[in-house]
Protein backbone atom coordinates (compact mmCIF):
# COMPACT_ATOMS: atom_id res chain seq x y z
CA UNK A 1 0.00 0.00 0.00
CA UNK A 2 2.98 2.37 0.87
CA UNK A 3 4.13 1.87 -2.59
CA UNK A 4 1.23 2.55 -4.05
CA UNK A 5 0.20 5.30 -2.66
CA UNK A 6 3.50 6.87 -2.80
CA UNK A 7 4.90 6.60 -6.65
CA UNK A 8 1.28 7.45 -7.40
CA UNK A 9 1.51 10.91 -5.13
CA UNK A 10 4.86 11.30 -6.71
CA UNK A 11 3.54 11.16 -10.09
CA UNK A 12 1.05 13.41 -9.35
CA UNK A 13 3.19 15.77 -7.17
CA UNK A 14 6.04 16.10 -9.54
CA UNK A 15 4.95 19.53 -11.20
CA UNK A 16 4.30 21.37 -7.82
CA UNK A 17 7.77 19.89 -6.63
CA UNK A 18 9.64 20.94 -9.22
CA UNK A 19 8.00 24.28 -8.59
CA UNK A 20 9.07 24.72 -5.00
CA UNK A 21 12.27 23.69 -5.86
CA UNK A 22 12.59 26.28 -8.64
CA UNK A 23 10.90 28.89 -5.80
CA UNK A 24 13.04 28.20 -3.28
CA UNK A 25 16.49 28.10 -5.52
CA UNK A 26 15.56 31.84 -7.25
CA UNK A 27 14.21 33.19 -3.75
CA UNK A 28 16.85 31.48 -0.89
CA UNK A 29 19.72 30.56 -2.80
CA UNK A 30 21.69 27.25 -1.86
CA UNK A 31 20.49 23.94 -1.75
CA UNK A 32 16.16 22.84 -2.42
CA UNK A 33 16.11 19.56 -0.33
CA UNK A 34 17.65 19.44 3.33
CA UNK A 35 18.47 15.82 4.61
CA UNK A 36 18.45 15.54 8.61
CA UNK A 37 18.56 12.15 10.55
CA UNK A 38 15.68 10.71 12.09
CA UNK A 39 15.34 7.55 14.40
CA UNK A 40 13.55 4.74 12.20
CA UNK A 41 11.85 1.52 13.06
CA UNK A 42 13.99 -0.58 15.71
CA UNK A 43 15.85 2.53 16.26
CA UNK A 44 17.83 2.34 13.06
CA UNK A 45 18.94 5.59 11.97
CA UNK A 46 17.83 7.37 8.27
CA UNK A 47 18.19 10.52 6.23
CA UNK A 48 14.87 12.09 6.10
CA UNK A 49 14.26 14.43 3.16
CA UNK A 50 12.67 17.54 2.99
CA UNK A 51 12.10 20.71 1.36
CA UNK A 52 14.68 23.56 3.09
CA UNK A 53 12.32 25.43 4.44
CA UNK A 54 14.98 27.75 6.95
CA UNK A 55 18.20 29.64 5.89
CA UNK A 56 21.30 28.01 4.90
CA UNK A 57 23.09 28.77 8.33
CA UNK A 58 20.51 27.14 10.31
CA UNK A 59 22.54 25.61 12.44
CA UNK A 60 24.43 29.19 13.62
CA UNK A 61 21.66 31.12 14.08
CA UNK A 62 19.49 28.54 16.13
CA UNK A 63 22.82 28.05 18.39
CA UNK A 64 23.11 32.19 18.76
CA UNK A 65 19.68 32.28 19.37
CA UNK A 66 19.94 29.94 21.99
CA UNK A 67 23.20 31.12 23.84
CA UNK A 68 21.06 34.55 23.95
CA UNK A 69 17.90 34.10 24.48
CA UNK A 70 16.45 31.88 27.82
CA UNK A 71 13.19 32.01 26.89
CA UNK A 72 13.86 30.06 23.54
CA UNK A 73 16.52 27.73 24.90
CA UNK A 74 13.84 26.88 27.58
CA UNK A 75 11.17 26.11 24.51
CA UNK A 76 13.78 23.75 22.49
CA UNK A 77 14.82 22.19 25.37
CA UNK A 78 10.94 21.25 25.91
CA UNK A 79 9.51 21.13 23.15
CA UNK A 80 12.57 20.68 20.19
CA UNK A 81 10.55 23.65 17.97
CA UNK A 82 10.42 27.57 18.37
CA UNK A 83 7.40 29.77 17.59
CA UNK A 84 8.02 32.18 15.37
CA UNK A 85 11.37 30.40 14.50
CA UNK A 86 13.53 33.20 13.01
CA UNK A 87 15.26 30.34 10.91
CA UNK A 88 12.49 29.99 9.00
CA UNK A 89 12.56 32.17 5.55
CA UNK A 90 8.92 33.65 4.74
CA UNK A 91 8.56 30.64 1.89
CA UNK A 92 9.38 28.24 3.97
CA UNK A 93 6.91 29.53 6.03
CA UNK A 94 4.51 28.95 3.19
CA UNK A 95 5.54 25.79 2.40
CA UNK A 96 5.06 24.07 5.95
CA UNK A 97 2.26 25.76 7.04
CA UNK A 98 0.65 23.81 3.52
CA UNK A 99 3.36 21.16 4.68
CA UNK A 100 4.31 21.19 1.46
CA UNK A 101 7.99 21.11 2.54
CA UNK A 102 7.40 17.15 3.41
CA UNK A 103 7.03 16.14 -0.04
CA UNK A 104 10.20 14.43 -0.42
CA UNK A 105 9.35 12.34 2.25
CA UNK A 106 7.86 10.11 -0.74
CA UNK A 107 10.93 9.45 -1.99
CA UNK A 108 11.68 7.86 1.77
CA UNK A 109 8.41 6.21 1.87
CA UNK A 110 9.70 4.34 -1.55
CA UNK A 111 12.84 3.39 0.07
CA UNK A 112 11.17 1.66 2.80
CA UNK A 113 12.75 4.43 5.76
CA UNK A 114 9.40 5.65 6.12
CA UNK A 115 5.12 4.79 5.80
CA UNK A 116 2.64 6.74 4.58
CA UNK A 117 1.09 6.78 8.14
CA UNK A 118 3.02 6.67 11.12
CA UNK A 119 4.33 7.58 14.07
CA UNK A 120 5.97 11.13 13.37
CA UNK A 121 10.22 10.74 12.64
CA UNK A 122 11.92 12.11 15.34
CA UNK A 123 15.92 12.84 16.33
CA UNK A 124 17.74 10.92 18.63
CA UNK A 125 17.87 13.55 21.48
CA UNK A 126 14.16 13.21 21.19
CA UNK A 127 13.71 9.75 22.69
CA UNK A 128 14.27 9.84 26.19
CA UNK A 129 11.03 11.98 26.10
CA UNK A 130 9.61 8.58 24.98
CA UNK A 131 9.77 6.90 28.63
CA UNK A 132 7.84 3.70 28.82
CA UNK A 133 6.03 4.35 25.71
CA UNK A 134 9.82 4.32 23.83
CA UNK A 135 9.74 0.41 22.47
CA UNK A 136 6.17 1.00 21.39
CA UNK A 137 7.44 4.06 18.93
CA UNK A 138 10.03 2.08 17.96
CA UNK A 139 7.67 -0.92 16.28
CA UNK A 140 6.38 1.56 14.17
CA UNK A 141 7.81 2.66 10.87
CA UNK A 142 7.64 6.68 11.14
CA UNK A 143 4.89 8.38 8.93
CA UNK A 144 4.98 11.06 6.22
CA UNK A 145 1.31 11.99 8.07
CA UNK A 146 0.03 10.17 11.29
CA UNK A 147 -2.49 10.50 13.88
CA UNK A 148 -0.40 13.44 15.35
CA UNK A 149 -0.55 15.36 12.55
CA UNK A 150 -4.60 15.29 12.33
CA UNK A 151 -5.27 15.78 16.35
CA UNK A 152 -4.22 19.35 15.88
CA UNK A 153 -0.53 19.38 14.39
CA UNK A 154 2.20 21.58 15.70
CA UNK A 155 -0.25 22.87 18.39
CA UNK A 156 -0.30 19.45 20.52
CA UNK A 157 1.74 19.62 22.66
CA UNK A 158 5.15 17.07 23.39
CA UNK A 159 3.37 14.89 25.94
CA UNK A 160 0.46 14.55 23.84
CA UNK A 161 2.46 13.95 20.73
CA UNK A 162 4.24 11.20 22.22
CA UNK A 163 0.82 9.45 23.47
CA UNK A 164 -0.49 9.74 19.87
CA UNK A 165 2.42 7.94 18.73
CA UNK A 166 1.92 4.89 21.03
CA UNK A 167 -2.03 4.99 21.00
CA UNK A 168 -0.95 4.69 16.95
CA UNK A 169 1.33 1.23 17.26
CA UNK A 170 -1.21 -0.41 19.77
CA UNK A 171 -4.44 -0.08 17.81
CA UNK A 172 -3.01 -0.17 14.61
CA UNK A 173 -4.94 -1.54 11.76
CA UNK A 174 -5.30 -0.93 7.69
CA UNK A 175 -8.84 0.78 8.53
CA UNK A 176 -6.78 3.58 10.85
CA UNK A 177 -4.62 4.42 8.27
CA UNK A 178 -7.24 4.86 5.65
CA UNK A 179 -9.03 7.11 8.33
CA UNK A 180 -5.60 9.19 8.86
CA UNK A 181 -5.09 9.69 5.09
CA UNK A 182 -8.39 11.22 4.73
CA UNK A 183 -8.35 12.78 7.55
CA UNK A 184 -4.95 14.70 6.42
CA UNK A 185 -6.07 15.84 3.47
CA UNK A 186 -8.40 18.10 5.95
CA UNK A 187 -5.95 18.80 8.02
CA UNK A 188 -3.72 20.25 4.95
CA UNK A 189 -6.19 21.86 4.13
CA UNK A 190 -6.69 23.97 6.56
CA UNK A 191 -3.27 25.48 6.31
CA UNK A 192 -3.34 26.31 10.02
CA UNK A 193 0.04 24.72 10.67
CA UNK A 194 2.57 27.23 12.87
CA UNK A 195 6.33 27.38 11.92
Amino acid sequence: MDLVIATTALALAAPVMILVALLIRFTMGGPTVFSHTRVGRGGKPFRCYKFRSMVCNADEVLKTCIETDAEIRLEWENTHKIRNDPRVTRLGRMLRKSSLDELPQLFNVIRGDMSCVGPRPIVKDELPQYGDHLSEYLQGRPGLTGLWQVSGRSSVDYASRVALDSQYVRNWSIWLDVSILFRTIFAVMRFDRTS
